[in-house]
């Protein structure tokens, strides 16, 4: 498992000692040392997920680092959060994950009318196995508990991901935004039910 850290909160830090990480493409910011980069064409996820990023025109550009070194990955001036998989499966919007150890599995998931209706994309990505990630943010990324005694209503546009047993499913409330004086049409709320973890962002896009 290779070493991540947040050097500041908007900088990783990857250590590599003869390994390899994935990152999005054009992460990176700096690094020391011998390091090679070069195109991912799978990410991880395998061909079948590949393909049907392809022809839905949601190509996930990764790329891969390798050697001995420390490399520097930052995106937009996001905040960054690392974690760690022990055996998990994160659902997460492909534009939130920043980069991950080669160890873990991705794979699409079928966002639904989240994806369409938040512009996210119809397929979400699944990351899965031992090892780190970091996740992308505006603003600090937030953990938010589902239990079945308490579900977990969530703007489209704020989520980030999840993990656990948990259900998703959509809920139309035509009051809501309007209450917020945001009348935009956009009167859906993402309802997650079951026990796990919800990650949201305090921002929308």
């Amino acid at each position: 498992m290779t070493s991540f850290r947040t050097n500041t909160d908007r900088l990783l830090e990857v250590r590599l000692q003869d390994e390899k990480v994935l990152a999005i493409a054009g992460a990176m910011v700096a690094y020391t040392g011998a390091i090679k980069f070069e195109k991912s064409l799978l990410g991880g996820e395998g061909l079948f997920g590949a393909l049907k990023r392809k022809v839905t025109n949601e190509g996930m550009q990764v790329m891969q680092a390798s050697g001995t070194g420390t490399v520097f990955f930052a995106q937009n001036a996001a905040e960054i959060t690392v974690m760690a998989l022990a055996g998990e499966k994160l659902t997460i919007e492909s534009s939130s994950l920043l980069a991950y150890d080669t160890s873990l599995k991705t794979g699409t998931s079928f966002a639904g009318l989240r994806g369409a209706s938040s512009g996210q994309g119809l397929f979400s990505t699944t990351v899965e196995g031992n090892g780190n990630l970091a996740v992308i943010s505006r603003g600090n990324l937030i953990m938010l508990e589902v239990t079945p005694a308490h579900p977990l209503r969530v703007d489209p546009d704020a989520f980030v991901g999840f993990k656990g047993d948990i259900r998703q499913e959509f809920v139309f409330d035509v009051n809501w935004r309007t209450m917020i004086g945001q009348s935009s049409g956009e009167s859906y709320q993402h309802k997650f039910t079951g026990q796990g973890v919800v990650f949201i962002q305090p921002a929308e896009r």
